[in-house]
């Protein structure tokens, strides 16, 4: 994330639900990245309002693997470090196959428990794999 005064890392940048790292006066001025060789993301929407109860990108580069979750934590978009983990080993979905994420800091709310979207984080998780390496 560029801005006008400095540059700053994207998982550096997000701080929490709707809250980043910009200080006043601080305005972005650019996004840039390295173009991934593989990339998707997929979401389980709300049925009324299409919001991502849960959505997953995953991205494999020249740098590794990287795995970001959005609409599940209690505290904003975060990266699932196990899912990192498996996928560097074998960027495939059937390399989640398994793995279970934690509840943790997942939010509860009407449309989900921390347990459904626990569940719901590997099974996205498995489709954006999936479409990223068709």
């Amino acid at each position: 994330i560029v801005t006008n005064k400095r540059q700053v890392a994207a998982d550096k940048f997000f701080k929490g639900l709707f809250e980043t790292s910009l200080k006043d006066g601080e305005i972005i001025t650019a996004v840039t990245f390295t173009a991934p060789a593989k990339a998707a993301y997929e979401k389980f929407r709300n049925p009324a309002s299409r919001y991502a109860i849960v959505g997953v990108f995953v991205a494999k580069g020249k740098d590794g693997v990287s795995v970001a979750v959005t609409g599940a934590g209690d505290d904003g978009v975060f990266r699932s470090k196990e899912i990192e983990a498996a996928l560097a080993k074998n960027f495939a979905a059937s390399a989640l196959d398994g793995v279970k994420v934690s509840a943790k800091n997942l939010m509860t709310d009407l449309h989900a428990s921390a347990d459904y979207r626990a569940n719901l984080i590997a099974v996205m998780a498995k489709r954006a794999v999936a479409t990223a390496n068709a």
